[in-house]
């Protein structure tokens, strides 16, 4: 690209390619030694400079659509590229970037957030959900704000992704079941539904809203970060934090903070930090896996063997953007992290067709209970993402109970609404007084009817050895 656009210098260049500004044949990449030959077409934006400082702001767009002639390389190509072709730590938002594209003939009829989405490589469905609402996607001319619409061979698509939006957290008069509060940090029992940030599709409503009231703190800024779906929390997940982090804090000042996360469908208990102190603290005891955190779960199934450590890293699912998935081997770059849990069955309920499963995490990724059960071939009742569905559950428990069970089982499935999973205790190293403090709620209503009405079936304890 530098040799067809005179003036521009390569690192401008590459600096649009890594944010994702640059697509080679409708796909975007990032990779700025990807390799073009003739007959590629190749569409790029060149990328706003960075003001030199905060009192003037220079924007420079170039809008470059070319296809590539035959040639072996440009004169004064090497073989080899002048800089890495990532950048550890950047994050493309892909803002901006374009998609002008006609369906493949092999393709049948899709939806056309899902066609859209595969193209693009990294980018969410809820993204470019939003852009499509946003009016900024075309089918043969016309634009459509339905993200439902079937696209088919033949029809010309052009999309350009919707601007991140800055979400605000406001202050929110909402109940909170508060276990623990001094001045420095929050313990609070969060309600399954409840989403823990501001996040796209879940602006109002969260439990930092709901705290910021709470506590009278001024308003809390959040970049709006993508998610693993429209309505869940990217969630369970240590954040990488400092008291500096945008994804926490608005400014440089003491604000509260979120140190872990749970689901939006996960209940149970959760630390905040009321200051700049106990958040860095905080987030150097999640870092060291010092922090103690113990779930409890109702599965679907038991498993093979009644206690384990599932030393398995979690990465995106490649054939699900919105889950996560266990994969074996060594963590690569990029594609998958290091994640341990251990596990044991506390009981065997309905005759074996469920279970009451304890989990300890010894380290927190996104989805890690989840993923490691469905992994472990028991996921969590209720799980629909992760294949706990209702059938799922129904065509376990019904051949391991009498038939007179068969109807009570129907009913209570019907009622789950969310995955039997919860946060039973928390405890970490206070961040002034060195105290080592633990904290245990028991679950929810809608979790202990669940496990009362399989007991009644039938239970059984499972003995562990002392060790464990």
């Amino acid at each position: 690209m530098t040799h067809r656009l005179k003036g521009v210098k390569r690192d401008r260049v590459q600096s649009s390619i890594l944010s994702g500004l640059v697509s080679v044949n409708g796909r975007v990449t990032d990779k700025v030694s990807h390799k073009v030959k003739g007959g590629d077409k190749v569409n790029g934006t060149i990328a706003d400079l960075k003001p030199q400082s905060s009192k003037y702001q220079q924007s420079n767009n170039l809008v470059l659509k070319l296809s590539t002639k035959a040639f072996s390389k440009f004169p004064g190509d090497s073989n080899s590229d002048d800089s890495p072709d990532e950048i550890t730590g950047r994050r493309c938002n892909y803002s901006g970037v374009k998609l002008e594209e006609t369906v493949d003939g092999n393709t049948g009829k899709l939806r056309l957030d899902c066609w859209i989405s595969s193209r693009i490589d990294g980018v969410s469905r809820a993204r470019v959900q939003s852009s499509i609402r946003s009016g900024l996607v075309s089918v043969n001319g016309r634009v459509t704000d339905k993200v439902s619409h079937k696209v088919k061979a033949g029809d010309k698509v052009n999309c350009t992704i919707a601007d991140l939006k800055p979400l605000r957290a406001e202050p929110e008069d909402i109940p909170l079941d508060i276990v623990y509060e001094d001045e420095h940090v929050l313990v609070v029992n969060k309600p399954a539904h409840m989403v823990v940030h501001p996040a796209p599709g879940n602006a109002t409503g969260t439990l930092v809203s709901g705290i910021l009231h709470h506590c009278s703190l001024p308003t809390c800024s959040f970049l709006g970060e993508e998610v693993l779906s429209d309505v869940e929390d990217a969630s369970d997940d240590e954040l990488n934090v400092s008291p500096y982090d945008s994804s926490v804090m608005c400014e440089p000042s003491v604000r509260p903070g979120i140190v872990h996360r749970l689901d939006k469908g996960t209940s149970g208990l959760l630390v905040v930090a009321k200051n700049e102190h106990s958040l860095v603290d905080l987030a150097e005891q999640f870092k060291k896996h010092t922090i103690k955190r113990v779930y409890v779960s109702i599965t679907c199934g038991v498993p093979t063997s009644v206690s384990g450590r599932v030393d398995i890293p979690i990465g995106r699912d490649s054939n699900n953007r919105i889950r996560m998935a266990a994969i074996p081997g060594s963590p690569k770059s990029g594609k998958s992290r290091h994640a341990v849990s251990r596990y044991k069955v506390i009981e065997e309920l309905a005759g074996g067709g469920s279970a009451l499963v304890e989990w300890r995490l010894e380290t927190g990724r996104t989805h890690q209970i989840r993923a490691h059960a469905k992994y472990l071939g028991i996921p969590l009742m209720g799980d629909e993402v992760y294949g706990g569905t209702k059938n799922m559950a129904l065509s376990l428990l019904q051949p391991k109970t009498p038939p007179r069970f068969h109807g009570k089982l129907s009913q209570l499935v019907s009622r789950i609404e969310r995955p039997c999973l919860h946060a039973l205790t928390l405890g970490f190293r206070h961040p002034f007084t060195g105290e080592n403090i633990h904290f245990t709620r028991l679950p929810p209503p809608d979790f202990a009817e669940i496990l009362s009405e399989l007991r009644a079936i039938n239970t059984e304890k499972v003995t562990h050895p002392k060790y464990y």
